[in-house]
């Protein structure tokens, strides 16, 4: 039957045909994954979809390039073929106590300490996501220092819709932070039991919609937000950020064991400010002063590299191995992602043509391979007892 055009061919042939073809990231066969779609066998034609976990999946390309070699391999040349790549994201199968109705997957970002850059790689990792076509959320949890509204542009005091509280919208995404609820300038003063019952509103009693991804920007440390978050509902996983000199790292590793503890699974680290980006500096700013002043510092390792590591190299790279989790991938300080987010258009710094949507962008590829993966793991983790 392989290896000639015929009109006895059928769909469990070419079923047959991709057995074998794995995603890479996932480790799985396309067909026992359910991946191969809306199989039409025509005169000397064969088209079917090739339906991945997630938009933003890394190995798209090549997920598609090892589908047709199988189909061409194993039906012969002289089919045509028409592999149509769409995407469906998936939650983890199972409903579990806490679920936020409609929203398939809850990822927190956090760190160890203040300063290293966690809100912006929260709201970049958001848009990330919408910019691959997924629906999102954004949920700012740092009460007392929320800044999602001013990154993204976003005013307002949501409203109440019978009994569910209505988020605010900006950039497409769906928003919630105390921010919107506090006068600019005021100093949140809350103990514990009342942090539980602002996030248990946040969570629970906002219409959050079907949602994709709905991301949660802790607050920096260790503190009660993320115990109750683990409580309230079952996380899909965690994001670490940290910067790459070793005392942000060393607050990094107590973030990691923290969620280990409650019984979050890590789904990577991002190291921010990995090095200051001159190329990208120079293009904007440009003019050979500029240079000058750069190199007269001393920061670059070789004459002419284009990268200055003020903070150290590979620190979190190696930690991240040290530590047995994923490493999700650098992103440089760069100047259009501060002014970006003091404008209030974030959204822009992932814009075709901005020199930090690769990295940005690569970041978010190699965190959704992670969010799949958790998702088809068995059995899952337990939640956390909290002993008397």
């Amino acid at each position: 039957m392989f290896g000639k055009k015929t009109p006895t061919l059928t769909e469990q042939d070419v079923l047959g045909a991709l057995k074998g073809v794995k995603d890479p990231d996932l480790h799985r066969d396309l067909v026992d994954l359910g991946m191969i779609k809306d199989i039409v066998i025509g005169e000397g034609t064969l088209g079917l979809t090739v339906k991945l976990t997630t938009p933003a999946c890394p190995m798209k390309a090549k997920i598609e390039a090892d589908v047709r070699q199988a189909l061409t391999s194993r039906l012969g040349s002289d089919w045509t073929f028409n592999v149509t790549m769409t995407a469906e994201v998936r939650g983890k199968g199972v409903a579990e106590k806490g679920d936020i109705p409609g929203v398939k997957n809850v990822i927190a970002v956090g760190s160890g300490k203040g300063g290293v850059g966690k809100s912006t790689m929260a709201t970049a990792i958001a848009f990330g996501l919408q910019a691959f076509g997924a629906k999102v959320g954004l949920m700012d949890a740092d009460v007392y220092g929320p800044s999602i509204p001013h990154l993204v542009g976003a005013t307002g005091r949501p409203m109440a819709k019978g009994e569910r509280i209505q988020p605010i919208e900006a950039g497409g995404l769906r928003l919630m932070s105390m921010g919107f609820l506090l006068e600019p300038e005021r100093a949140v003063i809350m103990r514990g039991p009342m942090l539980h019952g602002i996030m248990t509103q946040f969570l629970h009693q906002v219409d959050w919609g079907t949602l994709d991804y709905l991301v949660i920007d802790l607050p920096p440390g260790t503190g009660d937000i993320p115990l109750t978050l683990s409580q309230a509902l079952p996380l899909t996983g965690a994001v670490v950020v940290c910067t790459p000199q070793e005392v942000a790292l060393l607050d990094a590793v107590r973030a990691v064991s923290m969620f280990r503890q409650l019984k979050v699974p890590i789904l990577g680290m991002i190291e921010n400010m990995s090095f200051f980006d001159v190329q990208a500096y120079l293009q904007e700013r440009g003019g050979p002063k500029a240079q000058a002043l750069l190199q007269s510092q001393g920061l670059f390792e070789n004459p002419g590299d284009e990268r200055a590591y003020l903070f150290g190299k590979g620190g979190a790279r190696r930690k991240a191995e040290y530590l047995g989790v994923p490493f999700l991938g650098e992103v440089p300080l760069n100047i259009n992602v501060r002014e970006r987010g003091d404008e209030g258009n974030f959204k822009e710094a992932l814009a075709p043509g901005s020199p930090s949507r690769p990295y940005l962008l690569g970041v978010v590829e190699q965190l959704a391979a992670q969010i799949s993966i958790q998702n088809i793991k068995t059995p899952k983790m337990p939640k956390l007892e909290i002993l008397n």
